[in-house]
Order: C-alpha cells, then structure tokens, then sequence
C-alpha cells in the first residue's frame, strides 16, 4: 500500500473513533424528563433523556478495544502493530506444524516398496486420503471410475499395472488420444468394425462378421491395438477384446469413437504431491487391483 493511502486510512480511523465518541458524550447530555418543543396528538411529548450509563459505558469500552486492537494488530495502514501478527505468519506455522506432523506419520514407511506398503493397513489408510483428496474427483470414491475415468479397482491397465507403472502415471501423467479415422475409412470398413470390435469377446458372433471384421482391423487399427487386439501399454492402447470399456460399450459408443477419435488425459501430480503420498496412494490403487495383496 502506497504511503498515501496508508497515511489516509490512519487518519480516517482515528478520526472515526474521536467523532464515536465525541457523539457518544453529546448524547450524554440532558436531564432526565425534560421534554422538547415537538408535541404530537395534543399530549404526545418528544423527551429529551440522556443515554443510560451502563449503555454509554459499553459503548466507550467498545471504542477502547477498538483502539486496543489497532495498536497491538494489523488495520491501520502500513502499521504492523506491537505484536508483529500477520496472517501470513500464522498460515507458515500451521503449515510447519502439518508438515511435522505429516514427516511424522510418514517415518515409519520410509525405504517400504509399494508391495509391502500394500500389506500395511497403516499405509492404506494414509494413501486412501490421499486418494479421496485427489482421485476421487475423476476415478470415483470407491475407485470405479466413471465414462472416460478409468476403473482402478479392475486389474485393467492401459499403461500397465505394475508399481513402477503406476507411480509414472500418478507422477508423470498420461496424455493418450485415438485418432479420427472416419476419412481413412470406406462405408463398408468402418461397419465391419462396428459389427465386430464391440462383440470381440462373444463367441456367438457370426463368423462372416468376425472375419470381416479382423481383416479391416488388421488394416486399420492392429497397429496401434495389436493384432490380437490386446492393446500396447506403450502406448496407453486399450485392450479391445475383453468386455472392459472405459468410454462404453456397443455398435455407438465403438462407432463414435472409430469416427471421431477420443483424447483421455490424466494430469501430473508431481507437483500437487510429495514422494511419500505419492508411494501411499500408489500402494493403496496397488492393493484395490491386486486384492490378493491387500490385508
């Protein structure tokens, strides 16, 4: 704040808290039952009585604290007060307090791979906090995801499931996209897919249609997806030939997405997390997909 402003809000202050009780002792004035010159309806007479002296008093206490308060805290101007309080300094303790805390509650997982951390009821509790606090806005409370957020509870994994491969996606971030392909595709192609890629797990399926199907697969789409349809964790391609679905299933949903391509982004959190939260909420999704693991 510029000196002038300051200098004009000091001023103002005091100025108010003078005039309070200037007309706090104004109004003290006056003798109780005198009446003034204004009479309404023949008999209705305007007194004149002072303030009472305990109301008078609260209020001169009340101007006293004001006073007390300004010279001890922050409120006028530039001044800091006597007590040097600033709200910042107040936040940078809590904050030194919670991270004491936190470093103490994290001491006893140091050096633990996410396996073990994945055994210890501890450590899952600290890392489902920190999932709630981070995760669940896009994977669900429960971790089962939604359409376009993947089910992390389902052992599925378009990057891989391993704990290093999860630490890099919670860390790094992933950022996959599928293509447009509605213009490298002819009316026929792009109906072969759809009658075959939904129903690549179905063993009813018509064998004309499964044949159809992987031939213009094999063209258009093995490339990215496998030729088994399996995907490539490289390259964050899902597998198409379970019944797991992350933007949906059926002749639409696949139709849509072959058509207009997707784009599924997850963002770092390298910079939103410390190293132990990161290693706890990755034991904590590590132990929901592997459940053997888990205590």
């Amino acid at each position: 704040m510029s000196p002038f402003w300051s200098n004009w809000i000091i001023v103002i202050s005091l100025l108010m808290m003078v005039a309070c009780l200037w007309l706090l002792f104004a109004n003290a004035k006056g003798v109780p039952g005198e009446t003034g010159e204004h009479v309404w309806d023949d008999d209705l007479r305007e007194c004149n009585n002072p303030l009472p002296r305990w109301w008078l008093n609260l209020f001169v206490i009340t101007v006293i604290f004001a006073a007390i308060y300004l010279a001890l805290y922050p409120g006028l101007g530039n001044l800091s007060g006597k007590l040097g309080w600033t709200s910042t300094g107040e936040m940078n303790a809590k904050l030194a307090e919670y991270g004491a805390k936190r470093h103490a509650a994290y001491a006893s997982l140091a050096g633990k791979d996410i396996p073990t951390l994945a055994l210890d009821e501890r450590a899952l509790g600290l890392g489902r906090a920190v999932f709630l606090g981070n995760c669940a806005g896009c994977h669900g409370a429960d971790a089962r995801g939604a359409i376009g957020f993947p089910n992390l509870s389902d052992g599925d994994w378009k990057f891989g499931g391993t704990p290093e491969a999860i630490v890099a996606s919670i860390t790094q971030g992933r950022d996959v996209m599928m293509p447009p392909m509605k213009a490298a595709l002819t009316p026929e192609g792009l109906a072969a897919l759809v009658e075959f890629v939904p129903f690549w797990s179905d063993a009813t399926l018509d064998p004309a249609k499964r044949e159809a199907g992987l031939k213009q697969f094999a063209i258009t789409c093995a490339g990215c997806h496998g030729a088994d349809g399996h995907g490539n964790q490289a390259l964050g391609s899902p597998n198409l030939s379970d019944d797991i679905w992350l933007y949906g299933a059926g002749r639409e949903r696949v139709r849509h997405a072959i058509e207009a391509g997707l784009h599924g982004q997850m963002p770092a959190h390298e910079n939103l997390l410390n190293e132990d939260e990161i290693r706890v909420v990755a034991a904590y999704i590590y132990s929901l997909a592997t459940p053997a693991s888990a205590p």
